[in-house]
């Protein structure tokens, strides 16, 4: 089993930040974790690969109206989920 140091992130930790990596939201010291992360796992550097594939993907899909009906109904199962 490899033991990792107490301030480098693990691969699931990577996924969770993906996010706030991409939008550029995390704290400079936590970037830096996550950048040196990346430079020795090449499975979260190509997630993180796919990942801006993905949102490009995505960011041209023309947007399509919802109706009031079905943006109801979305509302109401999203404020019944519970955390």
């Amino acid at each position: 089993m490899t033991v990792m140091p107490a301030d480098e992130l693990t691969c699931q930790e990577v996924v969770e930040l993906v996010t706030s990596y991409l939008e550029e939201r995390l704290a400079s010291e936590d970037r830096r974790r996550f950048d040196e992360h990346l430079a020795i796992c090449e499975f979260c550097t190509e997630y993180l690969r796919q990942m801006r594939l993905t949102i490009g993907a995505l960011g041209a899909l023309p947007e399509e109206p919802i109706s009031s009906d079905a943006l109801a109904e979305l509302q109401k199962a999203f404020r019944s989920f519970k955390r």
